[in-house]
């Protein structure tokens, strides 16, 4: 038993972490929710902008190495071909890096921010809402999957390292210790994550079961819902990348068009066209003044920390797992190939999705002639929004399964990664860690479930913002590191290759 603990001591001290924390909420869950929310305060008035400077400061580095003279070198072989075509490839990296967010907040973020819009700057209440929500899901988050994807890429492909995050500064931070204790900041951050998104997700599954047949299910389901998902992410992981993930990842994405055509073509086709292309040419003319909340642009630190702060922690929590699945697919392609094509397919896919039901959930208000709150509830919104749909029922039910579907893919994609982690950084990683990952994640979730159910005016939502605030800082600071190291290695190999021809 020893002997395997030291074996893999990077698996034996993460679980053993997630295990304590699991087990302090579960005991003392109302105390642990007071000392989240009290340390998340001291952490958004210190560090607070520096999340939004971050931000912006990945979108600025990768566009730079991506229209430098790296952006030729190809991740893998001068001989490599793409592994995954184009289109599988999108669906995977989509699948992994948003999923059931794009469901959870397609009707309530947009009609949020046109009632209560985060700046003026002279154009209408309708684009200002679209084009803070395309900053909020935009570029800068795919920045900053982007980043670990080919700092990553180019270790695994080029350098022909392992599978951990340690593997891209081990030839300059020589130290095992700190090397190890990268891979375990970076597994807990990423597990905090991830049960973010599986807590939200599945208490929007539960709010659309409630909403779909009048029922009052409440926090016992939401957590038959994980086991049920982990479960059944346990068994797509168990079959790797190229089975359970791929087939779930194209299911999802053809499910999601099918959902998004049908609003598209049953709503304002030409209004939903006409407000895609103005908020988008908004949020690029208003995307640095947004991005550092300069003057009018600031909606003031209240607002930051509930929304911008809030998601810039989330997306720094997906980075490392999403980070490293999109390396680990983009085998053979160019590092500008890899970076334009995170930065912007999934980017424009984002901003059509939330213009199409943006815009229609704002033609209903107007043509109610009043807001009484019918999409405040972010758990219950889409699915009040398709009841003024053809087919609502079916509507509903199928984004309940598509729901469960993209859980399920985001949790089998992060299980899969995490066993490359602590099975010293295999890409094809032992079987057996795969089921420990899937059993800690689903108890890690449930006691997130408990803490977000612990205050009557608290939800699963606000407990996540308050989490993830916190556990995404120490990482934060690390990835700076990480970007230096990687761009004086690019430099290396490319004096090296300069010599040696």
């Amino acid at each position: 038993m020893l002997k395997h603990i030291q074996k893999h001591s990077i698996l034996s001290i993460s679980v053993g972490i997630i295990f304590i924390c699991t087990l302090v909420v579960f005991f003392a869950t109302e105390a642990s929710y007071n000392a989240i929310e009290s340390t998340s305060l001291w952490v958004r008035n210190y560090f607070g902008y520096f999340y939004l400077y971050l931000g912006f400061g990945c979108v600025v580095a990768l566009l730079l190495v991506a229209f430098s003279k790296y952006g030729n070198i190809k991740l893998g072989t001068p001989s490599s071909k793409p592994e995954h075509s184009l289109w599988a490839w999108t669906a995977m990296l989509y699948s992994a890096g948003m999923g059931s967010g794009i469901l959870l907040r397609a009707v309530q973020e947009p009609v949020f921010m046109q009632q209560n819009p985060p700046f003026a700057s002279g154009v209408t209440n309708e684009t200002i809402a679209l084009e803070f929500t395309f900053y909020q899901w935009g570029i800068t988050a795919w920045a900053f999957y982007g980043l670990f994807a080919v700092i990553v890429g180019y270790a695994l492909h080029v350098n022909k390292k392992k599978v951990r995050i340690s593997a891209t500064i081990e030839d300059r931070i020589k130290s095992k210790p700190i090397r190890g204790s990268v891979d375990i900041i970076t597994i807990i951050t990423t597990i905090f994550g991830l049960i973010a998104a599986i807590g939200l997700g599945t208490t929007q599954i539960n709010g659309g079961l409630n909403h779909v047949f009048s029922a009052d299910l409440g926090l016992a389901t939401t957590i038959i819902l994980c086991v049920f998902i982990s479960t059944i992410a346990c068994y797509s992981a168990w079959q790797g990348v190229n089975k359970g993930i791929k087939i779930f990842s194209k299911l999802n994405i053809i499910v999601t068009l099918v959902i998004l055509l049908f609003v598209f073509i049953t709503s304002d086709v030409q209004g939903i066209v006409a407000s895609f292309f103005t908020a988008l040419y908004q949020y690029i003319i208003d995307f640095i003044p947004m991005s550092l909340a300069i003057g009018d642009y600031n909606p003031g630190l209240e607002f930051l920390t509930g929304w911008t702060f809030y998601y810039w922690a989330f997306w720094l929590a997906w980075a490392p797992f999403t980070g490293i699945f999109i390396a680990r697919i983009s085998k053979g392609r160019t590092i500008r190939q890899l970076l334009l094509g995170v930065l912007i397919i999934p980017s424009l896919g984002t901003f059509f999705w939330f213009s199409v039901f943006g815009s229609s959930a704002f033609n209903l208000i107007e043509a109610w002639g009043a807001y009484d709150n019918q999409f405040g509830n972010v758990f219950s919104s889409i699915f009040v929004f398709f009841e003024h749909y053809p087919l609502a029922t079916f509507l509903n039910i199928t984004s309940i399964f598509l729901l469960i579907s993209f859980l399920i893919t985001s949790v089998d994609s992060a299980v899969f990664v995490l066993s490359m982690f602590t099975d010293k950084g295999s890409k094809n990683p032992n079987k057996t860690h795969r089921v420990i990952w899937s059993v800690f994640i689903l108890l890690a979730t449930i006691a997130l479930i408990l803490l977000g159910n612990i205050k009557a005016n608290v939800n699963v939502l606000e407990a996540v913002q308050r989490l993830l605030i916190i556990t995404s800082l120490p990482f934060s600071f690390f990835i700076i590191i990480m970007f230096g190291f990687f761009v004086k290695d690019l430099r290396k190999n490319r004096l090296k290759a300069n010599n040696l021809e």
